[in-house]
């Protein structure tokens, strides 16, 4: 492996690893969000223990994200300085406004939530909370701005060999950014929502504050519902940006080789790749036209036509992504996430008219699809990564030229190394943690009683 492979994988690792706590982070402030407007407005027990269990594990992924996410911005300068050099105008400034706008306003009104329960009017302190949410999911919509310039730049020039800046609202208002917010939002929303209901479970298959739970369980399915129907509505607009903007991506999606009319959306297929053409395709009949243009009759491009207008339009070269990669991440992605809205609709059902799923398997089930949103949302940003390739800004500038000119393969290779070591340590350490506190669970009332106090604290 030579230094570019090696910095990919260094990237990928880290990239990957971080989006864990993100979706989480933005699902988990809206609902500790939620719960404590309940108690506001109600005055209820159950909500401000709700609130406190639930505000004790986002505190705790909100740590490790921030922790996970400072690394990323650093390998800009150590193994993608090339990049940073070309581009550092453009992309750095929805970087900027992130760090100065919506992590300044998430981290100061987080923190004044934490140690504001027995100092801040009661009023004052559920605002806080809102406004970190909202700090969160602005910190999600600049990330994404920067991440959709790259699948889709606009808002720049190229001059002295650089790409300068000229429309930062165009930048901000990019078609992709608008169609990937709304994914993720909705993807880390049907996150929060397989978390909550798991560990919901969790208790219920214990028998413990059955009551409290079952409360906390019904809400779960019901946002995970809404989430999932959110995410496939979302994902289908952005199939259609994807096939305008980036019909290479959506053509290896497919392993759709040719040009076709009224394409059929493949289940199962064996490629040759060598040849640019399928042994095997198990399709739905029209379902590719109709994801990809909203007719069944519509025109799908193919990856060996694509080839050919992208060697003369940008010179020499194989503009193939990973076929196979491409194929598989993209449907794992769908399936993962259309069986997490499938149990919660299921679960739905099930505790219809307040009944409770007779015998362990629901339960388990539940606790078992945590995973699945997760599993849905890496496998989304793999594809979306490496469907791209061999593009760092698509139809702008290579990765092969984004590389540090200055890195060579030993330094890469022992902070790989390294990054990945650290990494699995802070995921024991976030896991041990979580299942800490969840084995403690909610506080009895007496105890919410006594003046509150940091929500860690207890």
């Amino acid at each position: 492996m030579d230094v570019l492979d090696l910095s990919r994988w260094q990237f990928g690792i880290t990239t990957v690893y971080h989006f864990l706590f993100v979706p989480l982070t933005i699902g988990l402030s809206a609902v500790v969000a939620g719960l404590q407007t309940a108690w506001h407005r109600t005055g209820r027990q159950e909500y401000l223990r709700l609130t406190r269990f639930w505000g004790r594990l986002f505190l705790i992924n909100f740590a490790m994200g921030v922790v996970t996410g400072i690394v990323q911005e650093f390998q800009f300068g150590m193994n993608w300085s090339a990049y940073s050099r070309f581009v550092g105008d453009v992309f750095g400034a929805p970087l900027a406004m992130e760090g100065l706008v919506a992590f300044f306003l998430e981290s100061t009104f987080l923190g004044l939530w934490i140690f504001g329960w027995d100092r801040l009017p009661k009023r004052v302190h559920l605002a806080t909370i809102w406004l970190a949410a909202v700090g969160t999911t602005l910190s999600a919509y600049f990330i994404l701005a920067a991440n959709s310039w790259m699948q889709h730049p606009v808002g720049y020039r190229i001059h002295d060999g650089r790409a300068e800046l000229t429309d930062i609202w165009a930048v901000l208002t990019n078609s992709t950014t608008l169609v990937t917010f709304p994914h993720v939002l909705f993807g880390a929303f049907l996150t929060v929502g397989a978390f909550v209901l798991g560990i919901s479970a969790w208790f219920l298959l214990r028998g413990r504050d059955v009551d409290l739970f079952r409360r906390s369980a019904r809400l779960a399915l019901v946002v995970s519902l809404a989430a999932g129907i959110g995410v496939a509505v979302s994902g289908h607009w952005q199939a259609q940006i994807m096939t305008r903007q980036q019909p290479m991506k959506m053509a290896a999606a497919e392993a759709l080789w040719e040009d076709e009319t009224s394409a059929g959306f493949s289940l199962f297929a064996v490629g040759d790749v060598e040849n640019g053409r399928n042994h095997v395709n198990l399709q739905i009949p029209y379902g590719l036209s109709l994801l990809s243009t909203d007719t069944p009759h519509g025109r799908v491009e193919g990856i060996n036509d694509i080839q050919a207008r992208y060697q003369a339009l940008y010179g020499p070269g194989d503009y193939r992504p990973v076929v196979g990669l491409a194929y598989w991440s993209f449907r794992l992605m769908i399936g993962f996430g259309a069986l997490s809205a499938l149990l919660a609709l299921a679960g739905l059902w099930l505790t219809r008219r307040g009944r409770v799923p007779a015998g362990r398997w629901a339960h388990r089930a539940a606790i078992a699809g945590i995973g699945l949103p997760f599993l849905a949302n890496s496998l989304g940003w793999i594809f979306t990564e490496m469907g791209r390739q061999p593009w760092t800004v698509f139809g702008v500038m290579r990765t092969s030229a984004a590389v540090s000119p200055g890195a060579d393969v030993t330094s890469v290779a022992i902070t790989l190394a390294g990054f990945t070591l650290v990494y699995a340590v802070l995921a024991a350490i976030e896991v041990r943690l979580l299942l800490k506190f969840i084995r403690i669970g909610p506080h009895e009332p007496e105890a919410d009683a006594e003046p509150a106090a940091p929500a860690l604290a207890y």
